[in-house]
């Protein structure tokens, strides 16, 4: 049987085909979809909201009761399957055993930092006493350097393990094997054939790595890495004079790891942060207690939490300050240095947030004129005057405003930029830089599907424009051609209830890869809106029943969604928009974030 169109991409939701922000609202669920979703909420005893968001997710009928309750025990695959996992293990575990000096080299993000700190502190338990090296960003750049494993070896090291960087630092390790340093790799990045001589390297996307877990952080690896360390020191006798290492006590570190770098939330993954965020609640580790309150994190943690409160906190330490202070907070055990530490990152993030915006304000224009002239697939804004440690911020937001690829570059006074770029889905940005770097375009570069880093010479951005036109132009027109929201089922405002979102809980968390459910408000009035702190729009709609639902449409002040919302005091209008549960002041109260708005007798155009 042929199907048509609608059948294809969803059936239209609310008859929307196109919105404020030119989407058009279709059904996420598909036909089989909804059998599946039928079959659900009659096989496990559930309703059937909460069946269709599974089977909309493709759970399987027969996967939806260990879905509910996801356990690391059903989850963790056996930590040899990695390849080169045996060796890194037997080799830290002689260097345990004999109290060699360990040495941690991390990356500068929230997933070096969380890999360091809880390798780190498992060493802390079995009365070693590593040294961490979180290299600057600006003087050091990304992975292991010469110099830097110079000063270590000085310091005493005897091993090094780098985390989260190092799969294609051959150049760094040969100043390691001159120094008869050993090194073992952990790591998550894109890989060639080529790796580096080091004596394990373990990295579950290496082209040779079978095991299935390349959807892992550096920080989910690293902590199977350590659940394969302690079986294999459990096997040795280490513990039989004393207690285990608590690895569960992890988690909150890998829970925080896993949902800033933006790894999809399914398998192991969603067992990590799920467990995770358990851990969090108990506010057990001193660091990221401090920091969870300066961020001002009220109620039970979730994803956005950590996404968009904590995480960039530690961040802006790596991006425009000290890039080991969040290793440091993460495995300080004084109260009092952590609330020192955090208070800094507090502060670095707001210089940040200035300089994001006045660097966005210059990057939004050089893109508008670039649109207006040529329409690239991928968007190359560069200056002098940028920070590097901001520019994949950059790059992100322009890719959020024109949908498309996008890099920012910083350059230095000699030319030469380093920059950051943002990929939208079904375009891989880290392939394209990594076959510029192979056809001279490039100093180096490399990175993921979805984010990528470069270094390039000011004469030759032109050509690398040309080149990732020529490249990606099909793949970002595929990705970009359909512009829709796809919604989960419709609500009104009395059915936005506390014991509905409690009830979606069960299938989350959401993230990455397991998208928040979406739902279509129909004809709500708009009985209140204004712009609240840095061009939010908040709002309060109202249903036919007289029952009302408080809203916040983020960053939308300026924005078609954000407009029609502040015009359309009194009126009816369709909103989309997800459901939270917001704590201010105490009393919970489900609170929606609004995604869409579309006019009802103008959106079936």
């Amino acid at each position: 049987m042929i199907k048509n169109s609608d059948e294809e991409d969803g059936r239209l939701v609310l008859g929307v085909a196109r919105s404020a922000n030119d989407n058009a609202w279709r059904e996420r669920l598909s036909a089989s979809e909804a059998r599946t979703a039928m079959a659900i909420a009659q096989m496990e005893g559930i309703p059937d909201v909460l069946a269709r968001v599974l089977a909309a997710r493709g759970v399987a009928q027969e996967k939806a009761a260990d879905f509910l309750d996801p356990t690391l025990k059903s989850l963790m695959p056996d930590p040899s399957s990695l390849q080169d996992m045996d060796a890194a293990v037997e080799r830290i575990a002689d260097a345990v055993q004999a109290g060699k000096k360990i040495a941690i080299f991390g990356d500068y993000d929230v997933d070096g930092a969380t890999s360091s700190a809880i390798f780190a502190k498992y060493l802390n338990w079995l009365g070693l006493d590593p040294i961490i090296h979180i290299p600057d960003r600006i003087v050091e750049g990304y992975g292991p350097n010469g110099p830097a494993i110079e000063h270590l070896h000085a310091s005493g090291a005897e091993l090094l393990v780098t985390l989260d960087c190092g799969s294609t630092s051959s150049e760094a390790f040969e100043t390691a094997r001159s120094l008869n340093l050993d090194v073992v790799v952990i790591d998550h990045h894109q890989v060639g054939e080529t790796l580096p001589d080091v004596a394990a390297l373990v990295n579950p996307n290496r082209q040779d790595d079978l095991s299935g877990q390349g959807h892992l952080a550096a920080v989910g690896v690293t902590f199977l890495f350590l659940v394969g360390l302690n079986r294999e020191l459990r096997r040795r006798g280490v513990f039989d004079s004393g207690r285990q290492p608590d690895l569960m006590s992890l988690l909150d570190l890998v829970a925080l790891g896993t949902v800033c770098d933006v790894v999809p939330l399914r398998e192991l993954n969603r067992a990590y942060v799920t467990r995770g965020l358990a851990v969090m609640h108990q506010r057990q580790n001193p660091g990221l207690t401090a920091l969870a309150d300066v961020a001002r994190v009220n109620g039970k943690p979730v994803p956005y939490h950590l996404g968009f409160l904590v995480g960039p906190r530690i961040n802006a330490g790596g991006r425009i300050g000290d890039a080991a202070l969040g290793a440091r907070l993460l495995t300080t055990q004084d109260s009092h240095e952590a609330r020192a530490i955090a208070e800094r990152l507090d502060q670095l993030n707001n210089e940040r947030q200035a300089m994001e915006a006045h660097m966005l304000e210059e990057a939004g224009a050089e893109a508008l004129a670039a649109i207006d002239t040529r329409d690239p697939a991928v968007l190359l804004t560069g200056s002098e005057d940028w920070h590097p440690g901001i520019v994949g911020l950059i790059a992100s937001r322009l890719k959020e405003a024109h949908r498309r690829p996008a890099f920012a570059i910083a350059y230095d006074a000699s030319g030469k930029g380093t920059g950051s770029g943002r990929s939208v889905h079904g375009v891989d940005l880290g392939a394209a830089v990594r076959k510029a770097v192979e056809i001279g375009l490039l100093e180096k570069g490399g990175g993921h599907a979805m984010a990528a880093g470069l270094t390039v010479q000011r004469e030759k951005a032109g050509d690398l424009e040309d080149f990732f036109n020529q490249t990606l132009k099909d793949d970002v027109e595929g990705a970009t051609r359909k512009r829709e929201i796809r919604v989960d089922a419709a609500l009104t405002a009395a059915g936005a209830t506390l014991d509905l979102v409690e009830l979606l809980e069960k299938a989350g968390p959401f993230g990455a890869g397991h998208s928040e459910p979406v739902f279509a408000f129909p004809a709500h009035r708009i009985s209140f809106a204004d712009v609240v702190g840095k061009g939010h729009v908040r709002a309060t709609i109202a249903a036919g029943d007289g029952a009302s639902l408080k809203a916040i449409c983020f960053k939308a002040d300026d924005k078609p969604h954000g407009r029609m919302l502040l015009e359309g005091r009194g009126r009816n209008l369709h909103l989309v928009g997800t459901l939270s549960i917001d704590t201010w002041q105490g009393t919970p109260k489900v609170q929606m974030r609004i995604l869409d708005v579309a006019d009802p007798q103008k959106s079936r155009l």
